[in-house]
């Protein structure tokens, strides 16, 4: 019926079968950003934000967020991370904190959604630490930059 990977034959949902592959070590990095007044960006790189350190509790997050991908995307492998790197820079220039999450793993599958919901998770983190200064506030260009290994080997997003 389909050719969709996530679909069998008759259209139902089913995890794929990752069983035949072998382990590859796998990255991906995914970058997003989360777009501020300018005071507000000030009161965080400050560390004055009332609900406390903005930068750090959203690189927590973000970590403990791609620990759990597979409990909030639908048919996403369960993975045994190698590591989770996220950064929140302040962005003075742009008024805005740029995020970059780098996951790592050993194993059958990719990482880009562990990737991603770190990012994803990490801007929804300063969103909602911040929410009481700026409601304008703009979670935007969550993407994927870059990932290697597996089947379809590297990739790059364009400069």
């Amino acid at each position: 019926m389909s050719n969709l990977t996530h679909l069998d034959e008759s259209g139902r949902a089913r995890m794929v079968d990752v069983g035949h592959k072998s382990e590859t070590e796998r990255v991906a990095v995914a970058r997003g950003r989360v777009v501020m007044q300018s005071a507000t960006l000030q009161l965080i790189i400050e560390g004055n934000m009332k609900k406390g350190d903005v930068l750090a509790v959203a690189q927590l997050a973000g970590i403990m967020a791609a620990k759990q991908t597979s409990n909030l995307i639908p048919l996403c492998h369960p993975l045994a991370l190698n590591q989770v790197l996220v950064v929140c820079t302040p962005n003075t220039a742009e008024n805005c904190i740029d995020i970059e999450a780098t996951a790592r793993v050993t194993g059958k599958t990719g990482v880009e959604m562990e990737a991603l919901t770190a990012v994803s998770v990490a801007a929804l983190t300063i969103y909602d630490m911040a929410k009481a200064t700026d409601r304008t506030m703009r979670l935007t260009d969550i993407r994927l930059a870059q990932k290697s290994g597996g089947q379809s080997g590297d990739w790059q997003e364009k400069p």
